[in-house]
C-alpha cells in the first residue's frame, strides 16, 4: 500500500473530508438503527417474550391481516385447540387498551390478560391472583406505585400483587392479569386470541377445527397495530442511507482514479501487476472507510446513551457493529466498482491521455 498511504498524505485534506462525510452517513446510519430497534421493541415486546410457538387468531376478513384489535375468538377456542395432536398447551390471551388511574395520576396502558406461564418473572412467583394485576417496572416509576397498592383500570378498583421487568404493546406499558380478571375489566366475553405451544402438529389442521389463522409468534409482531409499516418506513430510510454511501464512495474513488491515471500508467510501465494495483487501490478505500465508519459509530453510540433517557433507543453490539461493517462493506462495493479500471489501465494509453 505504498501508493495508497502516499496518496493519503499527499491529499489530506480531500480525504479528511470523505472520512468527515462517511462519518455523518454512519452517524445516522447508527442512530437510525438503534431508534428502530428502540421502536420495535415498544412495539411488541410483550408479544416477543411470550414463551410460545404460535398465536391463532379470528379469520380476517378478504383481503386484511390478522391483528390483535380486531380479533375476537370464543371463550372455548383454547380449549378446541389444546385438543389438537402436536399441541402441548393452548393459552387463551386477551389483549385490550385501558386507563391506570392512580389518585391524580393516569396513563394509557395494555391490560394483557394470560395464563401465568406467560407473564414476565414467572419463575419468581409474581403472577397475580384474581383482582389483581402486575405491572412493568418503567410504570411503576413512572407513576410512583408499589406492590399493594389500589389502583383502577378501566374504572374498576384492583391491586398490585407485583412489578415485573419492562415490556410494552403497541408502545403502552403493559399489565397483566389473569384472563378471567381481563374478561372482568375488558367487560368482555371473547378471548383475543390463543397462544400455542406445540410440538409437531400442523398449524393448518389446528386452523380447521377450531375455525383459527395461525401464524407463528414472529409473524405475530405485525399483527400488532403499526408496527409493519413503522418498521418498514425506518429499514427504508436505512437502506436509502447506505445506497448514498455506495454512490458517495464510488464517485470519490471514480474521479480520484482518473486524476492519477498518469501515476497509475507509470507504476505500471516500471512492471506493477494490475493485482498490486486494486489491492493498493481497495486498501486505500478500506483504510478511509474504517476511519470514517469508526469515528462516526463510536460519535453514535455517546448520542445513543442520551437519546435512551428521551426515546424508544437500543444501544447494543448490534446496532453499533452492523451498521458499521455494512458502511464499509457497502462503501468497499462503491470503491471497488470504481476502481475497476486500475486493472485495465494501459500504461501508453494512459501516458498519452495524461499528457
Amino acid at each position: 500500500m505504498f501508493i495508497a498511504l502516499r496518496d493519503l498524505r499527499f491529499a489530506r485534506g480531500r480525504f479528511a473530508l470523505l472520512i468527515s462525510v462517511i462519518a455523518l452517513m454512519t452517524l445516522m446510519v447508527v442512530l437510525l438503527t438503534g431508534l428502530t430497534a428502540g421502536l420495535g421493541a415498544a412495539s411488541i415486546s410483550a408479544v416477543a417474550q411470550l414463551p410460545v410457538d404460535d398465536i391463532s387468531f379470528q379469520q380476517p376478513a378478504s383481503g386484511q391481516k390478522v391483528a390483535f384489535t380486531t380479533s375476537a375468538l370464543p371463550a372455548g377456542t383454547a380449549g378446541t385447540i389444546a385438543g389438537q395432536p402436536g399441541v402441548t398447551a393452548a393459552y387463551p390471551l386477551g389483549v385490550s387498551t385501558t386507563r391506570l388511574q392512580a389518585g391524580d395520576r393516569s396513563a394509557a396502558v395494555t391490560l394483557l390478560g394470560a395464563d401465568p406461564a406467560l407473564h414476565p418473572d414467572r419463575q419468581r412467583g409474581t403472577t397475580p391472583a384474581a383482582g389483581e394485576v402486575a405491572i412493568t417496572a418503567d410504570l411503576a416509576e413512572e407513576q410512583s406505585l408499589h406492590v399493594g397498592d389500589r389502583i383502577q383500570l378501566g374504572g374498576q378498583d384492583v391491586r398490585i400483587a407485583a412489578i415485573v421487568v419492562t415490556t410494552s404493546f403497541n408502545h403502552l406499558p403493559v399489565a397483566y392479569t389473569s384472563i378471567d380478571t381481563w374478561r372482568q375489566l375488558s367487560r368482555a366475553e371473547t378471548i383475543t386470541a390463543v397462544a400455542v405451544v406445540r410440538d409437531g402438529g400442523d398449524p393448518a389442521a389446528i386452523d380447521r377445527a377450531a375455525g383459527t389463522t395461525t401464524v407463528s409468534r414472529e409473524e405475530a409482531y405485525g399483527a400488532v397495530g403499526g408496527y409493519s409499516s413503522e418498521q418498514g418506513s425506518l429499514n427504508l430510510m436505512r437502506g436509502l442511507l447506505l445506497g448514498v454511501s455506495v454512490l458517495v464512495v464510488g464517485a470519490f474513488f471514480t474521479v480520484w482514479t482518473m486524476q492519477r491515471a498518469g501515476d497509475l500508467a507509470v507504476v505500471r510501465a516500471i512492471g506493477g501487476g494490475r493485482g498490486y494495483l486494486l489491492r493498493d487501490a481497495l486498501g486505500q478505500a478500506a483504510v478511509v472507510l474504517l476511519a470514517g465508519a469508526v469515528v462516526g459509530a463510536g460519535v453514535a453510540a455517546g448520542l445513543g446513551l442520551l437519546a435512551k433517557q428521551a426515546v424508544p433507543f437500543v444501544l447494543d453490539a448490534g446496532t453499533v457493529g452492523v451498521p458499521l461493517v455494512a458502511m464499509v462493506v457497502v462503501g468497499l462495493l462503491g470503491a471497488a466498482v470504481s476502481v475497476r479500471r486500475v486493472s485495465g489501465v494501459d500504461p501508453l494509453t494512459a501516458l498519452g491521455a495524461a499528457r
